[in-house]
């Protein structure tokens, strides 16, 4: 409980500090923007994300994961997250390969 309204604080405060409203956490109207989000509104931006893992017989890693928006992006760094976090969930990692 304590992570989800000091996330909704901390964002809260960036949108004050700026002077600043959040377009799109509203999924009937994409278009409304609001400086008061909720965490749940924010949590709901990254609710049709998804990363795909595929792990060939080689050994080999392919990992896919759905683009940042800029909402998503906005959400992240007046958060104090940065975007490159995200990001970092796909990449490739496979195990070193023997030679012969």
């Amino acid at each position: 409980m304590r992570v989800l309204t000091l996330t909704e604080f901390v964002v809260r405060r960036s949108l004050k500090n700026d002077n600043a409203a959040l377009g799109g956490p509203h999924p009937e109207n994409r278009r409304k923007e609001t400086d008061r989000p909720t965490t749940e509104r924010l949590l709901k931006a990254f609710s049709d994300i998804s990363l795909t893992v595929i792990k060939t017989e080689d050994g080999r890693v392919t990992r896919h994961l759905t683009p940042l928006s800029e909402v998503r992006k906005e959400i992240l760094e007046r958060a104090g997250l940065k975007p490159s976090l995200y990001k970092e969930l796909e990449i490739n990692k496979s195990p070193p390969q023997l030679t012969e």
